[in-house]
């Protein structure tokens, strides 16, 4: 047989499901992975924002859903399993963040709502989809962490934000070994800094953008497409022999 390298990353006739697909990384994530020859579902809670995506996007389904509500994700996966018998690629892209709240002022409630949208949504989802995807005996599960489930934010402040990420790796390790033998790999993502919605205000303010710079060894935050293909490496079956593994795209920054 020719050799091919280039074609274990398509994604030809698999169903993809990205979370937090209304702007920023997610909206990337459903271009990169519909390209790949995925069938994409969109969800985020503003539905006007995922049809508009879905419209530019082939046989791409839009789906409104809050994931840090468990009904709402109980409705979603029901839905799924009904029509699609489940998804074969999992993107728990989803994200909150409490910057820049100092921690000692900080609410315990305000803390809890970034723990709903990091962590808990994701451990809900995936485990909720799991069963689906162990009877077929294989799937992939991709979970957005941060350079800030490694290392510190600070002076950055958000205390909620770093203690998710970080257990999102955690959590990522310990699925993925509770399901390896199951077929089902589950690995993390960790970008550095990149313009999006949520970090538009650090890039507004002259001061933070300055910051980021001057901490990244390359001398520059990065460029959404810069993720494309750590994205595409861990959703494909380029990755079949990685599970349980966090992938830095972060410009240096962890190895200073």
């Amino acid at each position: 047989m020719p050799l091919d390298p280039l074609a274990a990353f398509r994604l030809d006739g698999r169903t993809a499901l990205v979370t937090g697909a209304s702007s920023g990384f997610g909206e990337r994530f459903a271009r990169v992975l519909t390209a790949a020859g995925a069938r994409v579902i969109l969800v985020a809670r503003r539905l006007e924002r995922l049809e508009r995506l879905a419209g530019e996007l082939p046989d791409a389904r839009a789906l409104a859903c809050d994931v840090a509500v468990p009904e709402q994700v109980a409705a979603l996966v029901t839905a799924l399993l009904e029509e699609h018998g489940g998804v074969d690629v999992l993107v728990n892209n989803a994200g909150a963040s409490d910057a820049p709240a100092r921690a000692e002022s900080e609410t315990l409630g305000e803390f809890a709502r970034v723990v709903d949208v990091n962590l808990n949504a994701v451990f809900d989802l995936s485990c909720r989809l799991a069963p689906a995807m162990i009877q077929r005996g294989r799937g992939v599960m991709v979970n957005v962490a941060s350079i800030h489930g490694l290392v510190a934010s600070a002076p950055n402040r958000q205390a909620a934000y770093a203690a998710t990420k970080g257990a999102v790796v955690a959590l990522t390790k310990e699925l993925a070994v509770q399901w390896a033998r199951k077929g089902v790999r589950v690995n993390a993502l960790a970008p550095a800094y990149f313009e999006t919605e949520l970090t538009a205000p650090m890039f507004e303010d002259e001061s933070s953008r300055e910051w980021i710079v001057r901490n990244t060894p390359l001398g520059r935050p990065g460029e959404l497409h810069e993720l494309d293909g750590a994205l595409l490496f861990l959703a494909s079956d380029a990755s079949s022999y990685v599970t349980g593994s966090t992938l830095v795209v972060d410009g240096g920054w962890t190895a200073r």
